[in-house]
């Protein structure tokens, strides 16, 4: 069986089993920023479990895209994957243990096909339920059945507190040829597990981890307990299933193949970077570590990119590019140059029928693939410039530390370092001067600490150049080689750890926001009426008076108002929540925003203006109409505006996050470059001119599935019931569909018109759009007439003559300009004529320091450059105020230098006088300041460092 059809197997096997089919979600876990990407099956189903919304059937199954962050650094070997497809089973309160077991052994053993003599089942210590639905129900013999602690076979909660359970595993057992020892029991095993000596193991088992005999299938995870804050367990109302099998796992067992590599999902993506690279997988076990990277990165990042993720410094864009830049760092190994986008090819052109996903983004894939490796080079020139800086600090500093650490023991702190010149002035040179500061704490013998950093890159050097840098500590360590350096390996792996802990906390948590939930849980959910009327009449079913739930709320108190039905639109989907009033008998409310703190309950922000309001008084509810009717203009524009977007640039336009207003709107989108001039205009024209065709705009329900499978848009980042709303803009021929909760006009033709503001960066491959629409759309075009009316009269011009009226303006002004620079230019060289008749002499030098009246840097820099020509044996201080802030320039004469004199140490001592800093070359230095009082004590300071400088000199 290939793996398209074990995946098809697998998925009809569960509905005949009565399971609904769903879709994969996208690896970005939809409404959930507990979670960087999604990494099991079941993160789409979260809300079904913790009971936050209601699912679209108690039976689920799906294949689903899945990507584990924690694994990245392991991908390499024979196993680990960083993408993967989990195949899944889910029931929410329906079928528990006893059935999850029977489901998954009849379909191992029946539709796989696999021999039960090569299975082997873990169940959780304490559950005696499970083991015996899998002996006496199953049939597993007992030496086939091991128990193990919550290390191994519990799952959960990820949080502190939160649903959780024992869990049983399907583990295959590839043979005695692939393990470490022979299988010991299941007793034996769990007496060993108890002892203390855990080097002293009896033999292999399904859990061993030092041979690769046995490989994880399936894991059932029981979720049967809520354990609370103080990890007390309650048994939950309605248990759950959540089942994961691997489906690159299952398919190496069903080919009967060593690794995932040989598989069929990979042999097309390894024979590509066989082909490119011209060497054959298989032939050294060097070369096959690099290209099973390749390939699996490939492949994990065309997925990312895909589904909207772009590189970028954090979160889930610093994830794909360290992805990436593993990829290359490898396929540098291999001899690659620019070979990402031709192996992602390979991926789409084997997955792009099961995931269309990535056929349809495949230009962009391609685009951000060639983007990121042409800057790699980039990357690996400013990395390697590093390391040669802090080689360089480490020349400079051994000498000067050879004298001082006889003399003066304690002298790893800044200032001291900076006193004996070894202050770090570029980025390199910080990062091993951070290395040489950290010896204080971690060497016990400073002396000896010192000839090791001498020698050696710390490993805080090495992460820091691979974290922030990216640059890949295998070629910090050969170039370090080449200097006769050695990178000390075991601080980079510690720093390494410290990061793994860091990113598997942020990527396994897996919190439920439980006090958001207990807060609103006393209340019955809001119907929300608002698409078909702006009034409505309605009780109110609870209040809280600033965060405290109360039955009564007095005129002048803030307050949340919930009510049984509503007509306010809770923020959603970028639109902003719906103002307006309340009014009950006795009561008037001024709404001024209106947000859903939890499914299903739409809370509404106000004050209490008059009277008084209390839990169960009937209310007429009536939204702001014309606030509401101008953001749904704004929202309509969105959809056009995403339409022309992929209309003029291409479907991997996906968008990335929106703001809708009633005065404006603002769109988020992937795309790796700005939009040119013609670009922007063909977007706004696309839209303009659907707008003046007054197309309907529909709205219907439909379930997500369907609403997918007709081709509708929905947006990564938002979550979505088995119901949702579809807004449609077709005149025949659909211009936009996309899956929407929000409010929108009827036709096109009420948007009245779009103007788009600006155009800019939100990061890597991520762009913004600004525009307006309808009424604010009008404004602004009158603002714009009247401020061309307003320049046209202020130069004496008419609308229509002002460009040419301004062209003639500024020709006059540059020829002003050019005028009085000329003759400040004159003024400058008699100006320092004078001074240079007025330079003194200090121990042997001519000297001029002097405040002087100048309006640019560049004429301050001018007078010094022209000065210092004229001198001899010379140093040239001036000073003068720019702009309201006050400003050093100095310059010595090249034979001063080897005298000792530096024009950098020179104006840091003047510069802290005036409230600033600078710094330099010892030839030419300057610095500015905040403090213009200051100027002339700075002054005073630079000549008397002159003064010190060419006696010691």
């Amino acid at each position: 069986m290939n793996s398209d059809q074990i995946r098809k197997t697998y998925l009809d096997f569960f509905q005949e089993k009565g399971h609904l089919l769903m879709p994969s979600s996208s690896l970005i876990p939809a409404g959930d920023p507990t979670l960087l990407l999604t990494s099991a099956g079941m993160v789409q189903f979260k809300p079904y479990f913790t009971g936050e919304m209601e699912p679209p059937h108690l039976r689920l199954t799906s294949s689903q895209k899945c990507f584990r962050a924690t694994d990245i650094d392991e991908v390499g070997d024979h196993k680990h994957l960083t993408f993967f497809e989990m195949l899944g089973n889910f029931s929410v309160g329906d079928y528990f243990k006893e059935e999850a077991i029977c489901f998954a052994w009849e379909f191992v053993t029946k539709k796989l096909a696999l021999d039960p003599k090569r299975l082997w089942i873990t169940v959780y210590l304490d559950d005696t339920q499970a083991y015996d639905y899998w002996h006496d129900t199953v049939g597993v013999p007992e030496d086939h059945l091991y128990r193990y602690g919550k290390t191994d076979n519990w799952w959960g909660p990820a949080g502190n507190e939160g649903p959780c359970g024992p869990c049983s595993e399907i583990h295959y057992d590839f043979g005695l040829d692939r393990g470490c020892a022979h299988v010991a029991s299941p007793k034996a095993i769990a007496e060993w597990e108890k002892g203390a000596n855990h080097d002293a193991q009896p033999g292999c088992h399904p859990n061993c981890d030092q041979c690769e005999r046995f490989v994880e299938l399936w894991n059932l995870v029981f979720m049967q307990f809520s354990q609370d804050i103080n990890k007390e367990l309650a048994p939950l109302p309605a248990p759950n299933i959540d089942t994961g099998l691997g489906l690159e796992r299952t398919v190496v067992v069903m080919q009967g193949v060593r690794t995932v590599y040989d598989t069929d999902i990979f042999e097309p993506i390894v024979t590509c970077v066989e082909r490119l690279a011209g060497i054959k997988y298989g032939d050294d076990p060097e070369t096959d570590v690099a290209i099973r990277v390749v390939a699996e990165h490939s492949r994990s990042a065309t997925f990312l990119i895909a589904d909207g993720v772009v590189p970028g410094n954090e979160g889930r864009g610093y994830v794909l590019r360290r992805v990436i830049r593993r990829a290359i760092r490898y396929g540098r190994m291999l001899g690659l140059d620019m070979f990402l986008a031709p192996v992602a090819e390979s991926v789409i052109e084997k997955m792009g029928k099961i995931y269309p996903e990535i056929a349809e983004a495949q230009k962009f894939v391609l685009q951000v693939l060639q983007q990121e490796e042409e800057h790699f080079g980039a990357v690996y020139e400013a990395g390697n410039a590093r390391i040669v800086e802090m080689f360089n600090y480490r020349t400079e500093a051994s000498e000067k530390l050879s004298q001082l650490v006889s003399s003066d023991w304690d002298i790893v702190n800044p200032s001291t370092l900076a006193k004996y010149g070894l202050e770090p002035e570029s980025s390199g040179q910080v990062l091993a001067h951070e290395g040489l500061l950290s010896l204080k704490s971690s060497a016990e013998n400073l002396e000896q600490g010192i000839k090791s950093w001498l020698r050696e890159i710390s490993g805080h050097e090495a992460f820091a150049l691979y974290d922030t840098y990216g640059f890949p500590v295998e070629l910090t360590a050969e170039i370090a080689r080449e200097n006769d350096l050695t990178v000390d390996m075991s601080g980079f792996k510690k720093e390494m750890e410290t990061q793994r802990e860091r990113s598997r906390a942020k990527v396994e948590k897996f919190d439920s926001d439980f006090d958001v939930q207990r807060r609103y849980e006393a209340f019955i959910r809001s119907t929300f009426l608002g698409y078909e009327s702006t009034t409505v009449s309605s009780e109110i079913v609870g209040l809280m008076v600033e965060g405290i739930q109360s039955d009564l709320a007095v005129e002048g108190q803030v307050i949340e108002i919930l009510l049984k039905e509503t007509p306010f639109y809770a923020e959603g989907g970028g639109q902003v929540g719906d103002a307006g009033v309340i009014e009950t008998p006795e009561g008037f409310i001024q709404i001024i925003d209106t947000q859903a703190p939890f499914t299903g309950v739409i809370s509404h922000h106000g004050q209490v203006v008059r009277g008084k309001v209390a839990v169960g008084e009937t209310v007429v509810a009536t939204v702001d109409r014309d606030r509401r009717l101008d953001a749904a203009r704004n929202h309509t524009a969105t959809h056009l505006l995403h339409a022309a977007l992929r209309q003029v640039l291409g479907n991997h336009v996906r968008q990335a996050g929106s703001l809708v207003a009633p005065d404006r709107l603002r769109f988020d989108f992937t795309h790796v470059s700005p939009l040119s001039d013609q670009e922007l205009r063909a977007v706004e024209r696309s839209v303009n001119e659907k707008i003046r065709e007054n197309v309907s705009v529909s709205k219907r329900e439909t379930t997500y599935r369907d609403a997918l499978a007709d081709g509708a848009l929905a947006f990564f980042g938002d979550r979505y019931g088995d119901q949702v709303r579809v807004v449609e803009v077709s005149n025949g021929e659909i211009y936009s569909l996309e899956v929407c909760g929000g409010t929108h006009v009827s036709a096109t033709g009420d948007v009245g018109s779009i103007h788009i503001v600006g155009e800019s960066s939100i990061g890597a491959g991520m762009r913004r759009i600004e525009a307006v629409a309808g009424r604010a759309a009008e404004a602004m075009a009158r603002e714009h007439t009247d401020l061309i009316d307003r320049l046209a009269r202020q130069v004496e011009s008419s609308p229509r003559e002002l460009e040419q009226r301004l062209a003639a303006l500024n020709r006059d002004l540059s020829q002003l300009r050019r005028e009085m620079a000329l003759e400040g230019r004159e003024t400058s060289k008699r100006e320092a004529a004078r001074l240079l008749s007025q330079s003194k002499e200090i121990n042997g030098l001519n000297v001029i320091v002097e405040k002087v009246e100048v309006s640019t840097m560049e004429t301050l820099r001018e007078m010094c450059d022209w000065l210092r020509d004229k001198l001899s044996d010379g140093v040239v201080v001036l000073g003068a105020v720019v702009k309201d802030r006050p400003s050093l320039v100095v310059m010595v004469t090249s034979d001063m230098i080897t005298r000792g004199l530096h024009a950098g140490n020179i104006v840091k001592a003047a510069a802290r006088e005036m409230g600033g800093g600078g710094g330099g070359r010892a030839e030419m230095a300057q610095a500015g300041g905040r403090t213009p009082e200051g100027l002339e004590e700075a002054l005073r300071v630079a000549e008397e460092e002159v003064r010190r400088q060419s006696s010691e000199g």
